[in-house]
């Protein structure tokens, strides 16, 4: 039992302290979001990456990194509405 209590606890610790790990209230939305900009994020950041997707898609490293930027602001669309999340709960 103490065991089972030690790691819920780490695990609340782990999600106050890193954002992308999210909470029991994160949403698919949020979930997905923040997995897309990670690796958005990944990719920009480590320049062989980015050479390596820039030559695989026959593009310029510049012009793959800003839209990579780009995308980062809603990288799998807008948010749902409200009415949405609600009629799929009842």
């Amino acid at each position: 039992m103490a065991d089972k209590l030690r790691t819920q606890q780490e695990l609340e610790r782990l999600q106050a302290k890193y954002i992308g790990t999210g909470h029991p209230d994160t949403t698919s939305w949020e979930w997905k979001t923040n997995i897309h900009r990670d690796t958005y994020s990944s990719i920009v950041g480590h320049p062989s990456l980015l050479s390596y997707m820039a030559l695989a898609q026959n593009e310029p490293a510049v012009k793959l990194r800003a839209e990579l930027i780009r995308k980062m602001l809603q990288p799998i669309g807008p948010p749902p509405s409200k009415e949405d999340d609600e009629i799929a709960v009842v």
